[in-house]
């Protein structure tokens, strides 16, 4: 139940009373612990729910993140770094903190390749969704080494744990807050589309969403759990220490940074890893075999309806200075690309440099092509999907004439006013594609279907919406990356 005190709300969750702050949109709570904070013997253990309270805790400002530094000196969405031990904490944004509100729900996990990222941004903030009628709840997890890293004596997939941890949470209290438990959709941007797709592969996710969002999502690849064991072994070799609670518990936060640098940087001994190593991998126990293969190959998600796609030109800003054609053209076998691919991967871009056709194949390969197979092996199993991408290009400077990596956030959650916005998407950016973003993902959380206005992927026409100025539904839209890219034909 609910009681309003002063301004404030106060809702009753299954570990004691929290205030929130009610404003013109709905009511927001802030910084809730659903685990115990991961210090000490729980920094490297599954999360435990948190000790009990009985006077109302504070729920105004937004709690400590797992982000100690950010991933980038400049991100295009504004990341806040709050310190502090109680990083497993979600926010909750509700346009009505009534049990008899059953309103659907929308879980966002963030992004910031696993390392880094916040649940405290403003691109974050759940007014548009709370006008529309939807619940939505944002939260933190661990990262980097504390999250992804393999230890011999921990649990595995440790940031998965927090995801698992924060959804029973939203099962057990979002009645309280106004939203159904039994209307969840879990959706998340880059890693944390990554998050989305990998939970749809995590049977003990199973029941806890009932819809999936995949925005520019992105996961390690392979995910052998030879590669996480291999990360361990060069975590050793270039620290000097034994990938191990006893040896990493109690380092410092800065000290935790600098293990991270080392084991990323480049180096001979580090080209048979993934660029992504310290994310979820198939562990064979709580993921059982790798997302891709579960979601192209097996059946996983098959009862979860999933909404997916990406931006035009995601990573197409990145530079790569040093670039010749022969290192494209490494670059390509080594994405999986034979001769023949290759030269009709060149052909179709021509005009672009070795550097831009670098940019392009990273974009392809990470994020387009792995939606593309997604959707491919759902509609030929005649599950419900929608596939997406997003074309409308930033007129700010810098990135103008880009449809880059998280430009569609704004648009999605209807936030063309929050901070950092204008220098991403410039001064006057289509409020009209904003209704039409935001509106689609409303539907599909509230109805498990975006709207007539954009049809479900099917073999027969491949239909894909493009987000632009006039959005519109186009017949097998990215047919080249299909038959470029092996990735996307898999399974077929």
């Amino acid at each position: 139940m609910s009681t309003a005190f002063v301004g404030h709300i106060i809702v009753r969750t299954d570990r004691g009373p929290v205030r929130g702050e009610a404003r013109g949109t709905g009511i927001r709570f802030l910084g809730i612990p659903y685990a115990k904070p991961p210090v000490g013997e729980l920094r490297f253990a599954a999360p435990e729910p948190p000790e009990p309270w009985t006077e109302p805790l504070d729920a105004t400002a937004y709690g400590p993140t797992a982000q100690r530094r950010p991933f980038a000196e400049v991100t295009t969405i504004p990341e806040p770094t709050i310190p502090g031990a109680s990083t497993l904490n979600l926010n909750v944004f509700t346009p009505d903190a009534s049990p008899d509100a059953r309103l659907p729900v929308l879980v966002w996990i963030h992004g910031g390749g696993f390392v880094a990222g916040s649940a405290a941004s403003p691109w974050y903030d759940g007014a548009a969704f709370n006008r529309d009628g939807v619940v939505l709840v944002s939260l933190g997890y661990r990262l980097g080494i504390e999250g992804f890293l393999h230890l011999a004596d921990a649990p595995d997939n440790r940031g998965v744990l927090d995801w698992i941890a924060a959804l029973s949470w939203v099962r057990d209290n979002i009645t309280a807050f106004g939203g159904d438990p039994a209307k969840v959709t879990v959706g998340g941007q880059s890693a944390g589309g990554g998050a989305a797709q990998t939970l749809l592969a995590t049977p003990s996710a199973k029941g806890l969403f009932r819809g999936a969002i995949s925005a520019s999502g992105a996961v390690m690849q392979p995910q052998d759990p030879s590669v996480a064991r291999a990360a361990g072994r060069l975590f050793t070799t270039r620290t000097g220490l034994p990938a191990s609670t006893a040896a990493l518990r109690d380092r410092t936060d800065d000290e935790m940074l600098a293990f991270q640098d080392a084991l990323n940087a480049s180096g001979p001994d580090r080209d048979e890893l993934p660029m992504l190593v310290l994310a979820p991998f198939a562990d064979g126990e709580l993921i059982p075999e790798p997302v891709m293969d579960a979601l192209v190959a097996g059946d996983a998600g098959a009862e979860i309806p999933l909404l997916l796609g990406f931006t035009r030109h995601e990573f197409n800003g990145v530079t790569f200075p040093d670039a010749s054609e022969e290192a494209v053209r490494g670059m390509l076998a080594a994405m999986g690309l034979d001769e023949a691919r290759t030269r009709a991967f060149i052909e179709l871009r021509h005009g672009m440099t070795p550097p831009q056709l670098m940019a392009q194949a990273v974009t392809d390969a990470t994020f387009r092509a792995p939606a593309l197979a997604i959707a491919e092996a759902r509609a030929r199993r005649g599950l419900p999907t929608w596939l997406y991408e997003f074309a409308w290009k930033s007129t700010a400077p810098g990135v103008e004439g880009l449809a880059f990596h998280c430009l569609d956030l704004p648009f999605a959650f209807d936030l063309l006013h929050a901070e950092a916005v204008p220098a991403a998407a410039g001064d006057n950016p289509p409020q009209r594609l904003a209704d039409a973003a935001h509106s689609a993902w409303v539907s599909f959380v509230r109805d498990l279907d975006p709207g007539t206005a954009w049809p479900g992927y099917t073999c027969e026409r491949r239909e894909t919406m493009v987000w632009d100025a006039e959005p519109r539904v186009e017949r097998d839209r990215l047919r080249p990356v299909r038959e470029i890219w092996p990735t996307a034909t898999s399974g077929s």
